[in-house]
Formats: C-alpha cells, sequence, structure tokens
C-alpha cells in the first residue's frame, strides 16, 4: 500500500488524484459517520498533491472554517495513513478565489442592528513585490503558518481595540522604526495574535525582502531545549536573530523558565540594537507578569504597551456581520443580537457560538430557529461563558472598591485587620466563583501558598453562619457576576 501510495503521492495526474481521493473519502466516511460525510467532506475536490503539500477545494469560506475547527485531526490521520507520511494541508475555498473579505465599521453593523435578517507554530516568510490576491501570498502565508485570514482587513476595529489597531498599523508600516517592541496584552480571546499575525501579514505584502517570524513563547522554549540538548544551540540564535521581525505569541510563558529568559533576553537585545521590530502578546501588562525577570520586563515596557479589552455590544455585532457575510450564511439579527448580548468578553467564543449557528442553519433549510432551539444550542458555550467571564482580578476589584481598599492591597504582604478581611474573602469568592486551583489563587493574592488559601476559606464560611455576613457576601457575588 504505502510503496503505490508514494507514487501517487509525488504524482499529480488527474487519474492519480481521483484513485487518491477515492481512498481518503472512503476513509473518512468510515471515520466520521454518512451524515457527517455528506454534509461536510463529500464535496471536498482534491486539486494538487506533490511536493509534501495536499490542495484541497472547498465550497465556501464556512466549510474551510468548519473543516479546521473539527476535522482536521480525522483528515490529517487518513491522509498519514493513505500517503505513508505527514504533509501540510491546504484549503481554497471556490467563493473567496475572487474576492477578500472588507471590515463592517463599528457603526454601520450598530445601525443594521434593525434592519432586515442578513441573509501553532514556528514560522519563517520572506516578503516579496506580490500584488493583492496574488497566490504566491497567499501560499506562503499558508505555507509558513499564519493564519491567512487574520489581516488588517478582517480586524474589526472598535472602541476597545482603536489605540492598538492604529499602533499596529503603524508598525507594519515603518517596522524598527516606531514603537518598539510593541507589546499587545488583554485577556484570552480578543484579537491579539490576529493583530500580530496581521502586523507580519502586511508587512510580507509591502515590504520586500524583509524576514517576519511568528511563534509561540511555548514553541520558542521548546525548540531552546532541544537546541541545548543536540549542541545546536549557535543555529537556533541564527535563526531568531537573523530575522527583520520577530513576532511572539503569550510572552506570559516565559515566567519561571530562567534559561530561556535569558536567550531570549540577548536575542531581544540582538535584534533592537539592529533596529528590528519585536512584536509581543500577553494577556497582562508586563509589570504583571509574575516571575518574569526584572530587566525583561524594562525591555518590554522601552517601547508601546498597549491593552486590547472585551468589546461593546456594537463591536461585537460589527464583528458577526462581518462573519455572516464572509461566509455567506443567512442569520437572522435576532441571533446575532442574542451572542452579541450574552458572550461579551471573548471574541473566539463569540465566532464559536455563531459557527454553530451557521452549521444549524445550513444543516436545517427551511426550518425556522426559535430561541428554545438556540438556547439549547448553545447551552455549553453559555455556561462556559458565564464560568469564564469571572476572573480573580475582577474578584479582587470588586472586593477591594467595596472595602474601600488599595487593589495593591490584596496582593501586598501587609496584614492589617483592614486587609486581612477583604482579602481572605476574595479568596473564598475565587474558590467559589472561579475553576482556579489553590496554587493559582494564592499565587495570585501576592505569591502566597495553597494552606493560606484554605485558612482564608475557612475563616470565611465559619463568618457565613452571621446573618449579615452573609446578606454581605451575596452582594458581592450577585456583583461579580455582573460583568461587563
Amino acid at each position: 500500500m504505502e510503496e503505490s501510495s508514494a507514487g501517487w503521492y509525488q504524482g499529480g495526474s488527474k487519474h492519480h488524484l481521483e484513485m487518491m481521493w477515492e481512498r481518503i473519502s472512503h476513509l473518512l466516511k468510515e471515520r466520521v459517520g454518512g451524515l457527517l460525510y455528506e454534509r461536510w467532506l463529500a464535496d471536498l475536490q482534491l486539486l494538487s498533491l506533490q511536493g509534501g503539500k495536499v490542495v484541497f477545494e472547498v465550497p465556501s469560506i464556512m466549510h474551510e472554517c468548519w473543516i479546521l475547527d473539527n476535522f482536521m485531526p480525522v483528515l490529517d490521520g487518513v491522509l498519514h495513513e493513505v500517503l505513508g507520511t505527514r504533509c501540510e494541508v491546504e484549503f481554497v475555498a471556490a467563493e473567496a478565489k475572487d474576492r477578500r473579505s472588507s471590515p463592517m465599521p463599528v457603526m454601520e453593523a450598530a445601525r443594521s442592528m434593525e434592519s432586515a435578517p442578513v441573509v501553532k507554530e514556528v514560522v519563517e516568510l520572506t516578503a516579496g513585490p506580490l500584488f493583492q490576491g496574488d497566490q504566491r501570498l497567499l501560499k506562503s502565508i499558508s505555507t509558513a503558518g499564519i493564519n491567512h485570514r487574520n489581516s488588517f482587513d478582517t480586524f474589526v476595529e472598535g472602541p476597545n481595540c482603536s489605540y492598538s489597531y492604529a499602533v499596529a498599523r503603524a508598525v507594519a508600516e515603518k517596522p524598527g522604526k516606531t514603537y518598539n517592541p510593541l507589546f499587545l496584552h488583554g485577556p484570552v480571546g480578543l484579537g491579539k495574535t490576529h493583530l500580530m499575525q496581521a502586523i507580519g501579514q502586511e508587512i510580507l505584502r509591502t515590504k520586500s525582502r524583509k524576514v517576519v517570524r511568528y511563534v509561540t513563547s511555548e514553541s520558542f522554549t521548546n525548540e531552546y531545549i532541544d537546541a541545548l540538548r543536540h549542541g545546536s544551540v549557535t543555529d537556533f540564535r541564527k535563526k531568531y536573530r537573523k530575522v527583520d521581525v520577530l513576532l511572539i505569541d503569550d510572552i506570559q510563558f516565559f515566567a519561571g523558565k530562567g534559561s530561556t529568559q535569558e536567550e531570549f533576553f540577548h536575542t531581544f537585545n540582538d535584534l533592537f540594537n539592529n533596529f528590528k521590530q519585536i512584536v509581543l502578546t500577553s494577556d497582562r501588562a508586563p509589570s504583571e507578569i509574575r516571575n518574569l525577570e526584572s530587566r525583561l520586563v524594562s525591555r518590554f515596557e522601552w517601547g508601546m504597551a498597549t491593552q486590547i479589552e472585551s468589546p461593546d455590544l456594537e463591536t461585537r455585532m460589527a464583528i458577526l456581520k462581518q462573519k455572516t457575510s464572509y461566509w455567506s450564511v443567512p442569520v437572522e439579527d435576532w441571533v446575532l443580537t442574542f451572542l452579541a448580548e450574552n458572550i461579551r468578553t471573548n471574541i473566539r467564543r463569540l465566532e464559536g457560538a455563531l459557527m454553530r449557528v451557521a452549521a444549524h442553519v445550513s444543516l436545517n433549510t427551511g426550518k425556522p430557529l426559535t430561541p428554545p432551539v438556540l438556547e439549547g444550542l448553545l447551552r455549553d458555550i453559555l455556561e462556559e461563558a458565564d464560568a469564564k467571564n469571572i476572573t480573580i482580578d475582577w474578584i479582587q476589584k470588586v472586593v477591594a472598591e467595596h472595602f474601600d481598599v488599595r487593589l495593591a492591597d490584596m496582593t501586598g504582604k501587609r496584614r492589617p485587620a483592614n486587609i486581612a478581611g477583604p482579602r481572605q474573602l476574595a479568596m473564598y469568592l475565587a474558590r467559589e466563583l472561579t475553576k482556579s486551583s489553590l496554587v493559582e489563587i494564592g499565587e495570585a493574592f501576592g505569591g502566597r501558598d495553597h494552606g493560606t488559601v484554605i485558612h482564608a476559606c475557612k475563616a470565611v464560611v465559619k463568618r457565613l453562619e452571621q446573618e449579615e455576613f452573609r446578606r454581605l457576601v451575596g452582594q458581592l457575588t450577585e456583583k461579580i457576576k455582573r460583568i461587563g
């Protein structure tokens, strides 16, 4: 089997592609079942199979998104079984060949809310004189690993991120000359990676002979450890220091990793001193990353640190409007409004909910989507959103404001009664209202151990016997749950 598969793999004639697709499709149908196969995979067309890459055409962008999010492990496994080797997979959406999505202004989306229904890891890229829509640019982006949908054109700019967007645009226009380093921070799922990759993609599109590299902090760390084990640190340093633009995602994961921080410190200095652009993302500001060396914190603050906040209702509606237009899926406005009003702090979760709705609409053509059906369809997402919206930082803020103490005292070493009591209550609420472990809660309160958290929770539970205190805890709990 593997011998003949290798022949097909290196080939590319129509006959070979048809034979190959027959085998691939048969296995896919076995793995996912007939119904899912017919709905999402039967319309795939195998365009090419050569040079370590498999290219499929899909009917729509929504098909591409759904396959990427739901079927890639199965598809990768089937391709490996048939071809006898791992390969890169690329999708080309038939409806997107000659068009690009453009962003919908926030106010336009807001005005249309009452209108009629609207029917990962290490990459190096070399820029060149490519024009809009040029297949060579799309190919380089796909081959590199940057999501081609993460461009400035598809980023919805709202009040929550307008400053970050403007700064990112400026960096893409003059890399290494303004806002260096650029540090984008904010909670998970708000578009930091999108904006970072948009910078890299725009530089590739407009700047000739620029080398851009995108990597997650986890991949950087793992590759460095591997280089140490195999004595290839020199090659590792060349890879990360001979670039024009370095993009590192989730820099907070460097915390506590001493040798990785040491290596990145010197990489940072080398790039900065040679006027190379550095862009970093994190879920918190540089000064708030615990166990990160002060010399790195100070360097991260040399340039521009800008926060992306949770989008307001109008921005969330704009994002949903853009996605439905991009996917060419008819979703009524009341459905979009429901999503925007109930999923408020995580764009990634918002888009996931919309994709589920779009799939339901596509699978149930002619059947109306009612509020009870919608709530049932999204129950797990809505419950997860409610649970994950509450953070320890938010609890600390609410409790500190109620007792009129400084937020810094929540994590400080001081232990007077006017601070110790609120701090214990905040620990208890963090235990009750978040999924954080005792260790994580202790860390969030100034590096205290889990025993301190247990003691705080027991102290609060004992005080709950008092009706007045129990009423206070209930009031604070309700206030904490009223996020956004």
